[in-house]
């Protein structure tokens, strides 16, 4: 008779770990497809997804029970058997051997089915959750409060998948071929493009192309033509204080018309204004809901830091957009040899990280051109070098007082400390 309680307890613990392994693999989402498609308790399946950690710490209890119930009853049963016979070794053995049998065909074969067969087993196994979380729900909810009370913590976290575990899976995606590479990079990018801040997207104010208010709307035509922009910002005293933006449509429109003599505070439009600590996700929802393509970026002081354009924001996502009147751009990196790459100033400090695999500093700094200007602490001119841990950084072009070449070099010596 208890040897027959023990076989069905080992059953209903293969049960529970094909339960544990199918469930923690399935998503809300596939729970749904599983539901649209008519399939046999799917609905259960969703339920369960849609508050996993109170079926899991149902799950988790049961197989609690189980383990340990089946353990001693086993005990129990070999002493009786072999009451008197090596005292207590053949308890020992019997147990022991009970454990490893417990083991290869509770834990790793039925968990190993759950996951090879997650949506099968999923579906099979739902009613047997559903029906634990309701029945336990009271005592489990007890357990748990009492661990947060011994050790404070949160349980199980509400949802199967955090950012770090969908970058993975991504990863892993690519590996296996079944995610094309481009399409790993899209999530990552999508992931990375919810941090951005707009300082780090927009086009820095030295490389804005505007124009003066009282320069007429040859001189806007002119600017459009030579840079091949369709929206041009205008000023009034100084970049300070950009009054508007001039779009080619409104101007083809009034030339089209005759009127070439109309002032250009008759035809800009109302800037939107950013500030440069906005976050680039905000901004392109605020130009999507404005119906805008063009934002001014400003400073803590109200100066203009750039400008951002909805293309800045999507080139962010899905990399570089050129169209038949962009130039050729210029490659960001180019590799010169084993950790030795010529980068560009306007490269961020991230994705320089990235490549090297390196720790350099980027809170204070977004690029590297601004990097080498905070490690030098003066403007650097050609030829200067500064270094940080492993990485030397080597100004090879200065426009100006801007930095637009910088040899990045990966030594394997790292300074030793002063004494």
């Amino acid at each position: 008779m208890l040897w027959g309680l023990v076989g069905v307890l080992v059953v209903f613990g293969s049960v529970l770990a094909t339960s544990e392994a199918a469930l923690t693999r399935m998503t809300r989402v596939r729970a749904l497809t599983l539901k649209e498609e008519g399939r046999r308790h799917a609905h259960l399946v969703e339920k369960i997804e849609a508050d996993l950690p109170r079926y899991l710490n149902s799950v988790y209890f049961s197989v609690m029970l189980v383990q340990n119930g089946s353990a001693i009853l086993v005990a129990i049963l070999a002493e009786h058997q072999f009451a008197g016979e090596g005292d207590g070794w053949w308890v020992a053995l019997v147990s022991a051997v009970f454990t490893l049998a417990y083991f290869v065909f509770v834990e790793a074969m039925s968990k190993t089915f759950g996951v090879l067969h997650s949506d099968r087993a999923a579906l099979l196994v739902s009613p047997i959750v559903y029906a634990l979380g309701k029945a336990l729900a009271f005592p489990t909810r007890l357990l748990i409060g009492l661990a947060n009370v011994l050790i404070p913590g949160k349980g199980l976290k509400s949802g199967p998948f955090v950012e770090e575990e969908i970058r993975s899976m991504a990863d892993v995606g690519r590996e296996e071929g079944t995610l094309e590479r481009s399409e790993a990079q899209l999530i990552h990018s999508v992931f990375e493009f919810g941090d951005r801040l707009v300082r780090e997207v927009m086009v820095p104010r030295p490389d804005i192309v505007a124009a003066p208010v009282d320069g007429g709307m040859d001189t806007v035509l002119d600017l459009m033509l030579k840079h091949g922009h369709s929206r041009v910002p205008v000023y009034g005293e100084g970049i300070d204080d950009i009054v508007g933006v001039a779009y080619a449509k409104d101007l083809l429109r009034h030339l089209h018309a005759g009127k070439r003599s109309v002032r250009l505070t008759a035809i800009v439009r109302d800037p939107l204004f950013v500030p440069e600590t906005n976050h680039a996700a905000r901004l392109l929802k605020d130009m999507q809901t404005r119906q805008v393509h063009i934002a001014i970026v400003t400073d803590e002081y109200g100066s203009t830091a750039g400008l951002a354009t909805i293309e800045d924001l999507l080139e962010e996502l899905v990399g570089e957009i050129a169209d038949e009147y962009d130039e050729q751009p210029q490659p960001e990196v180019e590799k010169l040899g084993d950790n030795r790459f010529l980068v560009s100033g306007r490269m961020s400090i991230d994705d320089l990280n990235g490549l090297l695999g390196a720790d350099l500093p980027h809170e204070e700094w977004d690029t590297v051109a601004g990097l080498v200007f905070g490690l030098v602490g003066a403007v650097p001119t050609q030829s200067t070098v500064v270094r940080h841990d492993d990485v030397l950084l080597t100004v090879e072009k200065v426009q100006g007082r801007r930095i637009a070449k910088v040899l990045v070099t990966k030594v394997d010596e790292v300074p030793a400390e002063p004494l």
